[in-house]
């Protein structure tokens, strides 16, 4: 017998959330409703899904087998709407993320003017740190993202589409630097864990020796160029967003070693996601302002 697609929903979102309640409350269910779903699948499929304790519900082996499939088989039902449904008029979901610096200079206007040429169009649009961005797009979660390159992925596409310059940023005081040890014992400002500029710092530090006295997480990028301007620490970040503060004498920055401070940035997306027409139109837009002749062995 068929596995019945509504059954399966309530067997993912329950094994995703971990609790019946929170699974009738995601659905909209009732959580008897729930409860007999999956336990229609388990008869029909000879084997128990779930351990049920006092703190929710576990996946089984078995349920974990059936999760991976499930994921599959909904995942393609909901490539084939979007494929059926799809029409020549953009319309529909999009979900984009970025690195915070790249959506605070380089997307503005191409978001602006995408959502002019496609106004039909339910876009979403998050920022985060590149290992958390990447795992999104492997995920499903994120149709693609702009990261810091290259992303050597067997199951991502990627495109180059621009390259900053990353320049260690002071207050306006700030003495000229001569040596990366002169920063020994000073507090370096960075975004959370995964951001791939922190790591390009602490990298760089690290060989030269120089040990930071402190590390702070900030959230946001006005922040940190905030507490740089005002003496807190210093941080690595793209000439591009801080060339205006520079002429506005706010902060300092100074150029580090090619090999740390030359980043690509890049559009990574998944190898098997189906392109609607508000995604054809956006990878379009991207390439048309953006592109980068790619390197050997980069997909275009």
């Amino acid at each position: 017998m068929p596995l019945d697609t509504a059954a399966l929903q309530v067997f993912q979102a329950a094994a995703r959330s971990g609790s019946v309640s929170k699974a009738a409350q995601l659905l909209n269910y009732a959580q008897s409703n729930v409860t007999t779903k999956i336990k229609q699948l388990e008869k029909e499929l000879g084997a128990p899904l779930f351990y049920r304790h006092n703190r929710g519900i576990t996946l089984t082996s078995a349920g974990k087998t059936l999760l991976e499939y499930a994921d599959k088989a909904l995942r393609l039902l909901e490539e084939a709407r979007k494929a059926v449904q799809d029409a020549s008029t953009p319309t529909g979901p999009l979900s984009i993320g970025s690195m915070e610096t790249t959506a605070a200079v380089r997307l503005p206007h191409l978001l602006a003017d995408f959502h002019r040429m496609c106004p039909e169009v339910d876009l979403s649009f998050v920022t985060g740190p590149s290992q958390q961005l990447i795992q999104a797009v492997l995920d499903y979660s994120l149709d693609g993202a702009f990261v810091m390159g290259p992303v050597e992925h067997p199951e991502l596409l990627q495109d180059s589409v621009f390259e900053e310059e990353l320049v260690l940023v002071t207050d306006a005081l700030h003495p000229h630097l001569d040596f990366p040890k002169e920063l020994t014992g000073r507090t370096v400002l960075v975004f959370r864990s995964g951001c791939s500029y922190r790591a390009k710092l602490l990298g760089w530090l690290q060989e030269e020796g120089v040990m930071p006295v402190k590390v702070m997480e900030f959230g946001t990028l006005e922040t940190i160029i905030g507490c740089v301007a005002a003496g807190l620490g210093v941080s690595l970040l793209p000439e591009s967003i801080v060339c205006s503060k520079t002429k506005e004498s706010l902060v300092r920055s100074f150029p580090i070693p090619e090999r740390y401070g030359r980043v690509q940035t890049v559009f990574i997306r998944r190898k098997d996601a189906y392109l609607t027409q508000a995604y054809k139109v956006f990878l379009h837009e991207i390439k048309h302002r953006f592109f980068v002749p790619h390197g050997p062995g980069q997909p275009s």
